[in-house]
Order: C-alpha cells, then sequence, then structure tokens
C-alpha cells in the first residue's frame, strides 16, 4: 500500500496517508481526522483516534481506521488496538480480526 490513497465515506472522497506515526484522513482538502500510532516490534499500536466535529457522522473514521489497516497488513504487522474506536471498528468488521494482538 502506498503512503497515499483516496477512500470513500458515504459520498464523501476522504484521502488517508501514513504520515510518520500518525495516519491523517483529509475531505475537500483539509485534515479532519487522525490515527495516533506507534510501531514497535511487528506491531502497530493504536492508542488514539481523532475526527473533527464539522464532519462526525461522515464516515471518515471509519474510512481512516480502514486504510489504516489495510496499511499494516501491506506491511505484514500486527495491530494493538488500544483506542476503543479502532477496536470497535475490528469487532465489526471480522475481516481485521487476524491482524489483532491481544497486548
Amino acid at each position: 500500500m502506498s503512503e497515499d490513497s483516496t477512500g470513500t465515506a458515504g459520498t464523501d472522497d476522504v484521502q488517508v496517508r501514513r504520515d510518520g506515526s500518525r495516519y491523517v484522513a483529509t475531505l475537500d482538502g483539509e485534515d479532519v481526522g487522525v490515527a495516533y500510532a506507534r510501531e514497535t516490534d511487528g506491531r502497530v499500536v493504536f492508542t488514539h483516534t481523532e475526527v473533527d466535529d464539522a464532519v462526525e457522522g461522515r464516515g471518515v473514521g471509519s474510512a481512516l481506521v480502514r486504510w489504516a489497516l489495510d496499511d499494516v497488513r501491506s506491511r505484514d504487522l500486527r495491530v494493538v488496538a488500544q483506542c476503543p474506536f479502532v477496536a470497535a471498528y475490528v469487532r465489526r468488521h471480522e475481516e481485521y480480526a487476524d491482524l489483532v494482538d491481544a497486548s
């Protein structure tokens, strides 16, 4: 997976990129969401996800996390979902369950 990609969130176009230790979602040229993560020992630990209130409910968070998980998979890493939003996303989307480490 490249560091830049476009995903779709509802009717809005969301672009997501990996930017160092975080994933950033952009909508209409503005950064509107961030998933904070740190990579260690073959794992990506997701600690916190934020989405601007102005775009909440438009699927930005889901597009952000989906892209981040796909990126982790493409790099053959594992996920530690300390962030409640990421953990809930994985519970709702079983296709990502195989990426998750317990701690």
